[in-house]
């Protein structure tokens, strides 16, 4: 069975936790999870995009997922990616770039700069279906026409942000 810690609305934590089931997790009002999102970046200035597996929706995302109960948020991260893609980012220049509220999670933001071969990567068969680079046109493109997971449209712009003030 696997927790996940409840933050208060200043991040918090509260010392409660919850169990994460099937689907999304039942949250109390004014309590808050964690979940992380990664960007990852190319020296071609591409992203890293995956389409999820059939049972994950069949969507265009970043990696990303819940943080569990005692994991900070960067241990997740590093976490997800390792679980989703078969690769070791620990000591790598892991950013975080943001954090804010998105329903019922506070949403860490991660950003890195790296040049990965796909073919390289070991993708989670129940979560990935395939991976692929991306221009920031494209990914604009694909959030125009609803193919983005909702949930990283804003993170997508707070690392365009982040990327055009840094």
């Amino acid at each position: 069975m696997e927790y996940l810690d409840l933050y208060d609305v200043n991040k918090n934590l509260t010392g409660e936790k919850i169990v994460r089931g099937k689907g999304k997790p039942q949250v109390p009002e004014n309590k808050y999870i964690n979940i992380v999102i990664i960007f990852m970046q190319n020296s071609e200035g591409k992203f890293l995009f995956q389409i999820t597996s059939k049972e994950k929706g069949n969507e265009i995302a970043t990696t990303g997922g819940h943080v569990k109960s005692g994991q900070t948020s960067y241990e997740a991260i590093l976490a997800e990616v390792e679980e989703e893609l078969g690769l070791d980012i620990s000591h790598e220049d892991v950013k975080m770039v943001d954090s804010y509220i998105f329903g019922v999670a506070f949403m860490d933001v991660y950003y890195l700069n790296k040049d990965i071969n796909i073919s390289d990567l070991k993708l989670q068969d129940d979560e990935v279906e395939s991976v692929e680079w991306f221009t920031v046109d494209k990914i604009k493109e694909l959030i125009n026409e609803g193919k983005v997971r909702k949930g990283n449209i804003k993170a997508f712009e707070s690392i365009l942000d982040y990327l055009e003030n840094n």
